[in-house]
């Protein structure tokens, strides 16, 4: 075992003897050069880790990009992108990342290159900069409200410097060790959305077809469900549901937000469920502006209608901004919240929402004269129970592969952390 010392650095601990550590500020500087006149017409965005080009942001066909692009940095080959915004929130997405091709990107991020080569390699300086995010120490850094991290802070923050063939090595190693990771992931990934498409495709056929292969079949007359067992029945909405418009009160009322993920939830266990910045309403607002719902109610945004109806299994309060309905019929509740967010009917319900200035809008009358399915309530109970015990069954498989690739990230960092703080040896 080669002999170590400290490195100075408290959360690192130990590095080898020969390695030096050094001052961000003496080995990289901070990349400001803007796109002003717009020849750079390539925009580049993080996505999971890595710099990749933007999708759908052509300059050369949108007025509103190419004055956007203008703002944006120059980067190229080897420029490294840390993202300092809200460091007081944990993202899933890394905060580092290397340019591997010229481009522009938001200037609200911080680019920055080595002085010289021949002393920090980049592709090194990646990883190790990576482990800094994996351990956090960029979260004591950062000013203001929002913990914004900005160069002038970062220069003052040490990093290792080992001599250039064995960042080399060690480059090289981590590069071809974190793709076969890479691979595995990708296709543990491929698995969980085969499993999320089974889902759907279960959910679609039981909700619009029955549960029973045998029954007698019929047109149903509405594209959007084809044929159907000749025992259901179609009904408008407005026959099944109704608006509920009545206001809320200040007396033990808790705030609910709707979410595509978790349904109707207090804000609260929405915050703790979610990394997501949801929206704080301050403790003395006045809630009787706020529609009331109530268990068993569902609910919609105006604006927008991309996940379905939202099932609520909670006493208290929305934004005046969502509708909220409740049935007025004999209903199996499971049935619904499974019809709701069934794609076809998802499709449907768009097709007739009209522009809104920069969104659009949805209007209850919509769906109140959209013919739904109605069968027979026993059967509505029976294909929920399936879809219930179904669901939770891929539900299931979906959180083994997902521990599975939290396990192999896990396995990626350490293996990351270990080589490029010297701990482990490239042989």
């Amino acid at each position: 075992m080669r002999e170590m010392k400290d490195s100075g650095i408290e959360w690192l601990g130990e590095i080898p003897i020969h390695w030096k550590s050094m001052p961000i500020g003496a080995l990289f500087h901070e990349i400001r050069t803007k796109n002003v006149l717009g020849n750079e017409k390539q925009a580049l965005q993080f996505k999971m880790g890595a710099i990749v080009p933007k999708t759908n942001f052509d300059a050369e066909v949108e007025d509103y990009v190419a004055n956007t692009i203008t703002s944006y940095t120059l980067v190229d080959c080897g420029t490294i992108m840390i993202n300092g915004l809200n460091l007081n929130f944990d993202f899933v997405t890394q905060r580092v990342a290397l340019v591997k091709d010229r481009g522009a990107i938001t200037s609200a991020y911080m680019a920055i290159k080595a002085n010289d080569l021949n002393q920090m390699m980049p592709e090194y300086s990646t990883y190790l900069l990576k482990t800094y995010d994996n351990c956090k120490a960029f979260h004591n850094m950062g000013g203001g409200v929002r913990k914004i991290l900005n160069f002038d802070e970062l220069r003052r923050s040490y990093i290792i410097v080992p001599p250039l063939y064995e960042q080399k090595k060690i480059a090289e190693f981590l590069d071809a060790k974190c793709s076969e990771i890479d691979v595995l992931i990708a296709d543990i990934q491929t698995q969980i959305e085969t499993f999320e498409q089974y889902k759907r495709s279960t959910i679609a056929e039981a909700v619009t077809k029955g549960i029973d292969y045998n029954a007698d079949m019929k047109d149903s007359g509405y594209e959007w469900i084809g044929k159907t067992p000749s025992t259901w029945n179609f009904i408008k909405g407005k026959y099944l549901f109704a608006q509920r418009t009545s206001k809320g009160n200040n007396i033990n009322v808790q705030l609910l937000s709707p979410s595509q993920k978790f349904g109707v939830v207090p804000q609260t266990l929405l915050e703790e469920l979610t990394t997501q910045n949801v929206v704080k309403v301050k403790e003395d607002t006045d809630l009787t502006a706020f529609k009331t719902i109530h268990i068993g109610d569902f609910c919609i945004s105006l604006r927008s209608f991309q996940g379905g109806f939202e099932y609520c299994r909670y006493e208290g309060v929305v934004s005046s901004a969502y509708q909220v309905f409740y049935p007025t019929s004999e209903i199996c509740d499971d049935y619904y919240r499974f019809l709701f967010k069934d794609k076809g009917f998802i499709e449907k319900i768009n097709s007739y929402t009209i522009s809104f200035r920069d969104g659009k809008n949805i209007a209850f009358s919509d769906f109140g004269n959209t013919y739904i399915p109605y069968p027979p309530i026993e059967e509505q109970k029976e294909i929920a129970k399936y879809l219930c015990d179904k669901t939770a069954e891929i539900d299931l498989c979906v959180e083994s592969k997902k521990e599975q690739i939290a396990t192999l990230e896990a396995y990626k960092k350490s293996i990351i952390f270990e080589y490029v703080t010297g701990k482990k040896e490239v042989v």
